[in-house]
């Protein structure tokens, strides 16, 4: 078993990642063979890269040290659709393996400045056909993340306005919150490919977010603190169970 004390040693990147992150990277990989901790690369990714593109060959795996990211899936009706993932440590790239597909099923793009861990397939392939533990591990991890991605496609669905562009502001709170206050570019075309809203509705909704206390702005930046995020989770809760 690989120690947490090794992989500290060898991935110096996990001092920067946070503790919750860091603790899934050492459960992970403390059953992987060495060769496959030596094949291991680490990128640091700038905000706004495509680091992963539709189409493309599945080569590399790749794993979130530290930043979020946002999945574009231009295949519904030649349309691009922009969607949150949830950064948990498991194989982007893992699903298309698991499914025997070639070529990767969405794009990935840096929403912060990113660590991003690498591993080139044929190694990563060759540990789960070696490993029952490991091919078991990332299967129960992807069909977990695949079960949150439907769960957040069903709640966007059932949300309109507001509490669309709310329930936006509420995971990217969860995700990348410095401090505990999330500070977001209103770039009223950027939030409406997120939500599926037109833009005009978005400025309907940032209107009245701010008009109920929900939000503050700073200029042409929505800031969402603490306060304002348990208010927002409430009220959500409360639509979607109601």
């Amino acid at each position: 078993m690989i120690s947490n004390e090794y992989l500290d040693r060898v991935w110096p990147f996990l001092r920067e990642t946070d503790p919750e992150r860091r603790k899934k990277f050492y459960i992970y990989f403390q059953n992987a063979p060495l060769w496959l901790i030596d094949c291991v690369s680490v990128e640091r990714i700038r905000k706004g890269t495509i680091f992963l593109r539709e189409g493309d060959p599945v080569d590399t795996m790749y794993f979130i040290a530290k930043g979020v990211i946002k999945g574009t899936d231009v295949r519904i009706y030649g349309m691009s659709f922009d969607y949150m993932i949830s950064v948990g440590v498991y194989a982007y790239g893992g699903m298309e393996l698991l499914m025997g597909l070639e070529r990767y099923q969405t794009s990935l793009q840096a929403l912060t400045d990113c660590i991003v861990l690498k591993i080139p397939t044929p190694q990563f392939a060759k540990w789960l056909n070696s490993d029952i533990s490991a091919l078991a591990q990332e299967a129960r991890l992807m069909g977990g993340y695949l079960l949150e991605q439907t769960y957040k496609v069903r709640a966007f669905l059932f949300l309109q306005g507001a509490d669309r562009l709310a329930m936006l502001l509420k995971t990217l709170y969860e995700l990348d919150a410095p401090d505990g206050v999330l500070r977001l570019a209103n770039n009223r075309q950027e939030l409406s490919d997120f939500t599926g809203l037109s833009v005009k509705t978005i400025t309907r909704a940032v209107q009245k977010l701010w008009h109920e206390g929900l939000i503050s702005r700073e200029g042409r930046v929505i800031v969402v603190n603490e306060e304002q995020y348990l208010r927002i989770r409430e009220n959500l809760s409360q639509v979607l169970s109601g």
